[in-house]
């Protein structure tokens, strides 16, 4: 500006200079006057400076919840977990899996050393009780959950059993004084097991009927086993499902839907008038076109999604794959038909599971409904809610992957970022909206387990091969850890301050 105020240079030339520096010379020159701070701050100049800086594709709109692009900038760039704020080295293997307590004070994990490990979530995070599993035969700790409220630990690992036979346990350990509590077998190792209750889990046995035919029988066990007196159920068989073409059930998960029973949930239907509907048989390849009038409401609940696949009224635009999809989202993010509710005002749960141990057998996912009088180890124990003339407890839906599932997992609510272990000795974390990759956090060795803490999503756990855990937390908590705080005045300070 001259020496009367008056800028030297209009703004759509200080603009153009700006379209050609970086992020950070462009906050730099904003510093100099009011109108250099102005058109830094210009909203089609972060834009092309977004587009630019992430490699985002131009048909990528902005983000729906953000207020502008430079804000959208910033959220990027300032609040993902990318630096490395502690490493601890106290297991003397690989580190499998972690996992946070529901309250993200506590997390846990497990290791080829054979130990489940609980830590303190604090600035600092320290040890607070380690669990040795070899005297009880274990080979390996590798799956770890809390229960809903925080007050007992889920562990699961490989069994040795006689003549070096392999198979799964779960250990119920308490947070309280870290005592062991309960250990239920569990085949195979891979099932993990998962809570139901506050106080009940799912385990798994198999059964071998034939050379590709066997059944999986999964179980609701009580936490707490020494139960004094013998006409209390600890253990109760919930569900015998058959499997076919070498096939077994893995990775149990169970999901709780009733918070998502919300009319506000829409999916976005196709012209009610014109196009014929698919018909699709989620459990094998056949596809079968029907002609007749699509749903008369422009939209519908998320909660009703899978009730219109199954009915043969679902969207004609999508593909058989494509639709496969959507249903293991919907599922996976609990948008599925309304929990049933028993007397007393308790509702259903989902258990969702894997399907398959072969590479060269298409994987499946299977989903069965839990209704809340099977939710205890009281009542009836065989045959329950089955026909007489029904051997195997049949599905409620099958959903085909055509293809070789190897992990499974439940995506978090509202979450913008996912984080994702390889190979390659990183870890990383992508953004969902704009499909890009945020940031790289290197271990050593191969990275197994990649976890966001539920209370704090800039804060971000990784384990590896290497034997180490990782904690990230984003620029953004760094510069409020390590800012300087004022420090208190005293009482005779401030009473000389006030003699002046």
């Amino acid at each position: 500006m001259d020496e009367g105020g008056t800028p030297l240079l209009p703004d759509s030339l200080v603009y153009q200079i700006f379209l050609s520096l970086g992020p950070a010379d462009v906050l730099a020159a904003g510093l100099v006057c009011r109108q250099w701070q102005a058109v830094s701050r210009d909203e089609f100049l972060w834009r092309e400076q977004f587009y630019r800086y992430y490699q985002v594709a131009r048909d990528v709109p902005r983000h729906p919840a953000a207020m502008s692009w430079y804000e959208e900038f910033q959220r990027l760039y300032d609040t993902v977990p990318c630096v490395e704020v502690q490493t601890l080295r106290e297991h003397t293997d690989q580190v499998l899996h972690l996992s946070f307590s529901h309250s993200g004070y506590q997390f846990a994990s497990c290791s080829k050393d054979c130990t489940v490990k609980i830590w303190s979530n604090d600035l600092t995070i320290s040890l607070l009780h380690s669990a040795d599993m070899r005297p009880y035969n274990w080979s390996y700790t590798q799956f770890s959950q809390f229960n809903k409220d925080d007050s007992l630990l889920l562990a699961s690992g490989v069994f040795l059993g006689p003549h070096n036979s392999s198979s799964g346990e779960i250990a119920v350990i308490s947070l309280d004084s870290f005592a062991l509590l309960s250990r239920v077998r569990n085949k195979p190792y891979d099932v993990f097991g998962c809570w139901l209750t506050e106080t009940s889990l799912i385990s798994g046995n198999l059964h071998r009927i034939g050379d590709i035919t066997s059944c999986s029988v999964l179980w609701l066990n009580n936490a707490f086993q020494d139960v004094e007196s013998e006409n209390v159920n600890v253990v109760k068989r919930l569900f015998k499902i058959q499997n076919l073409n070498a096939s077994t059930v893995r990775t149990v998960m169970v999901a709780d839907c009733s918070r998502f029973d919300s009319p506000d949930l829409l999916l976005e239907a196709g012209d009610p008038a014109t196009s014929p509907c698919r018909i699709f048989d989620l459990g094998s390849d056949n596809e079968e076109v029907v002609a007749g009038p699509a749903p008369a409401h422009a939209k519908e609940g998320l909660r009703h999604f899978l009730d219109r696949v199954l009915e043969g009224r679902a969207q004609p635009q999508l593909s058989e794959r494509m639709l496969e999809t959507k249903v293991a989202e919907l599922l996976a993010q609990g948008h599925t038909k309304p929990p049933e509710r028993s007397a007393t005002g308790a509702k259903s749960k989902y258990l969702i599971f894997t399907t398959g141990c072969l590479t060269y057998s298409p994987h499946q996912i299977g989903i069965k409904q839990i209704l809340p009088h099977q939710m205890t180890t009281a009542g009836p124990v065989l045959g329950e809610g089955r026909g007489s003339d029904a051997f195997f407890d049949a599905l409620d839906h099958v959903i085909d992957i055509h293809g070789h599932i190897i992990g499974m997992g439940l995506s978090p609510d509202n979450r913008d970022f996912v984080a994702s272990g390889a190979e390659d000795r990183h870890g990383y974390i992508w953004d969902r909206h704009y499909n890009i990759c945020l940031a790289r956090l290197r271990h050593e060795d191969v990275v197994n387990s990649v976890v966001f803490s539920p209370q704090e999503q800039e804060l971000l756990l990784t384990a590896s091969d290497d034997a180490t855990i990782k904690a990230w937390r984003s620029p953004r908590t760094m510069r409020v850890l390590q800012a300087p705080r004022p420090r208190p005045r005293t009482f005779f300070s401030w009473l000389a301050s006030q003699r002046r």
